[in-house]
């Protein structure tokens, strides 16, 4: 039988999915994840039941979409990485493009119309002007970046079409873990900052390599904007609340609105761990932006949403606890 208030969650084994569900369930949702497993993990998907599938194979999305009868969707199935996304694009266009055509197919064919996307500010690419707001041009630099960007082309055609009531989220450094410390962040490879920061410090993974210290910031290192996924989680879920009212599309920074570069970083590893930081320096990446912070704004209008786990000590506190207990 159908689960109460059931939502579809694709790549809810993943990272910031299992900590969506964990945010659907305490507000009353059931989260139904939909994960292939081969880069989430199981033990995530905890909060609701598990339906392992591929998201290209669009009979098992409609298998699960009619057993479980979802008001919505909430889509994270992607790969992520940018270097491998460079290395081998088709992947990243039959995965997170293809696969993202056939969830919209299965979802129109079962009479599913409301549908929240995990995009990116990769779909900036290096941007024209800092804070960046929606309304920047969106110029991706890799193809990760563009095929998210892709998607979202997909989405508004679709809206267009009086199919999909849609909200694309952009944002910007996903990082920190779950308060409680039953979730947390476990990619391999890993190849986030804080995560390979806090691994260093702990001696479970090698030295941290800076790219540039010769960038136009205060310090000379990249400045970001980190949003803790605890955060990314409750916006998920307003923006869920927020369809099923017309056919539409929206798009939405998630960010704090404040940067922090990599020694900030370092330093604060070091306060909140009480260990150094091996580190070294290395060149600039190409096509590395200097600063990437969000405009968060329009989400904040539109969402009723602010972030209020962000701070750079919590989320190093939080992701730290969880590398404790793991």
């Amino acid at each position: 039988m159908p689960a109460d208030k059931p939502v579809l969650v694709t790549g809810g084994a993943g990272y910031i999915g299992s900590h969506t569900c964990k945010a659907l369930a305490q507000a009353g949702y059931t989260p139904i994840t939909y994960d292939s497993l081969c880069r989430g993990n199981a033990w995530a998907a905890r909060y609701g039941p598990l339906e392992v599938g591929d998201l290209l194979d669009g009979e098992r999305l409609r298998d699960v979409i009619r057993k479980h009868a979802p008001i919505g969707v909430i889509h994270f199935a992607a790969f992520s990485y940018v270097g491998e996304s460079m290395q081998d694009p088709l992947l990243y266009y039959r995965n997170n493009v293809g696969g993202t055509a056939t969830l919209l197919r299965a979802m129109q064919a079962e009479g599913v119309s409301r549908f929240v996307f995990s995009s990116t500010c990769a779909t900036y690419g290096t941007p024209e002007r800092i804070p960046i707001d929606e309304d920047c041009p969106q110029r991706p630099i890799n193809p990760y970046g563009q095929s998210k960007l892709m998607v979202e082309q997909m989405m508004k055609d679709c809206a267009q079409a009086g199919q999909l009531d849609a909200i694309a989220l952009r944002y910007f450094n996903a990082a920190g873990a779950d308060a409680d410390a039953e979730i947390g962040e476990a990619h391999d490879p890993e190849t986030h900052l804080i995560p390979l920061a806090l691994g260093a410090a702990k001696g479970t993974l090698p030295p941290l390599t800076v790219f540039g210290d010769d960038h136009d910031t205060p310090d000379g290192t990249c400045i970001r904007d980190y949003i803790h996924v605890t955060d990314l989680a409750c916006a998920h879920v307003k923006a869920l609340d927020q369809t099923g009212n017309a056919p539409g599309f929206t798009a939405l920074n998630l960010g704090t609105g404040t940067g922090a570069s990599i020694r900030e970083v370092i330093e604060m590893t070091r306060a909140v761990t009480g260990r150094d930081v091996p580190h070294s320096y290395g060149p600039s990446r190409a096509g590395d932006p200097a600063a990437l912070v969000a405009d968060p704004s329009r989400a904040a209008a539109t969402l009723d949403w602010t972030p209020t786990h962000s701070d750079l000590r919590n989320i190093l506190q939080t992701a730290w606890a969880w590398m404790e207990r793991t």
